[in-house]
């Protein structure tokens, strides 16, 4: 089986690499832009047989010049919640997966891409229907505009497309997404750093460090991925989540309680860790007011239609292994 990976020396992109090489496929085409050079070191030990900068795969797939390709998998997008340029944006997340999504369908290729959950943006409901999906920023709003190009063809398709709304993903080889790293990775390099893991205090009606999000280990994430690969009757636009909202806290509890652990320290309730400064709140930044999800949760009644029931990893078990795998101490 040849398969494509696009964005595949970034976050998602790297695990999912590595877990076709898990299932013993190692004719990847690896596509990115590595003009952040430190990214080659997500595919170091990665199974690859092609690399093509992302400036040039797409003419050379949409001509056939790669030979038969089996499946891409589409990950390369921005994925900058706070880039405001729509131009740039609807380029690089919208054009760029519709020339994709022809050139698959031209050429009998399935393709199975990432969407998000900024789709939903200020809805309180998290289902794959049309009157749910608010987006807050023109991010959310590109990735809803390929998800209603796909909703128009996907009956008559000749072959898989599906989608995958992305929840809150965390977990190894996301070291080079700075700001847009998850909470898990940013509080392990502040307790490093400082000693305390930072969260919001109230906002939205929500109490200090309440806001609650669907988090989802990256592991789980390439699980559905490989699942529908194998599943090639499965099609739609699907979330991608746990299925259970989790408070910022429990991310913080798990993050500072696993760090103890590794240093043969006890563990300690929430309210200790505060009163002993491990966890500390700061003002919500008046730069996200009014452009901030403070409740997501993944409704899987469509992911679960289909077949799928990938069983998903809580906050305090993905988040413990995590942390071990940032440690260098495993899983």
């Amino acid at each position: 089986m040849k398969v494509v990976v696009t964005g595949a020396a970034g976050f998602i992109g790297a695990n999912l690499v590595r877990g076709l090489n898990r299932l013993g496929i190692d004719d990847v085409i690896a596509v990115d832009d590595l003009t952040d050079g430190q990214k080659y070191r997500n595919l170091v030990d990665a199974g690859i047989s092609d690399y093509f900068d992302k400036s040039e795969f797409y003419d050379l797939f949409a001509a056939g010049k790669l030979g038969h390709v089996d499946a891409v998998f589409h990950e390369g997008a921005c994925s900058d919640t706070m880039e405001h340029n729509g131009q740039f944006m609807l380029e690089m997340n919208y054009r760029c997966s519709k020339t994709l999504l022809d050139a698959c369908m031209a050429q009998g290729t399935r393709l199975l891409y990432a969407s998000s959950a900024a789709t939903y943006g200020g809805s309180d409901t998290f289902r794959e229907v049309l009157e749910f999906e608010k987006p807050l920023n023109v991010y959310g709003y590109s990735k809803l505009l390929f998800d209603n190009v796909v909703r128009r063809m996907i009956k008559d398709a000749p072959q898989q497309v599906a989608g995958f709304r992305y929840f809150n993903v965390y977990g190894p080889y996301e070291q080079h997404k700075g700001r847009m790293a998850s909470v898990a990775f940013h509080h392990f390099n502040q307790l490093n750093e400082n000693g305390r893991v930072r969260l919001f205090a109230d906002y939205g009606g929500y109490g200090p460090g309440q806001q609650s999000r669907d988090f989802v280990y990256v592991d789980d994430v390439v699980a559905v991925n490989l699942w529908f690969l194998e599943h090639p009757e499965a099609r739609g636009i699907f979330n991608l989540g746990t299925g259970r909202a989790q408070p910022f806290n429990d991310v913080a509890l798990a993050s500072v309680n696993t760090t103890r652990s590794l240093k043969g320290e006890a563990p300690l309730p929430l309210a200790e860790l505060v009163a002993a400064g491990l966890v500390e709140y700061i003002p919500f930044p008046e730069a996200l007011v009014g452009k901030y999800q403070c409740f997501t949760e993944a409704d899987l009644t469509a992911l679960r239609a289909v077949g799928c029931n990938h069983r998903f990893t809580d906050v305090a078990e993905g988040v413990s292994r995590y942390v071990r795998w940032l440690s260098g101490a495993g899983n």
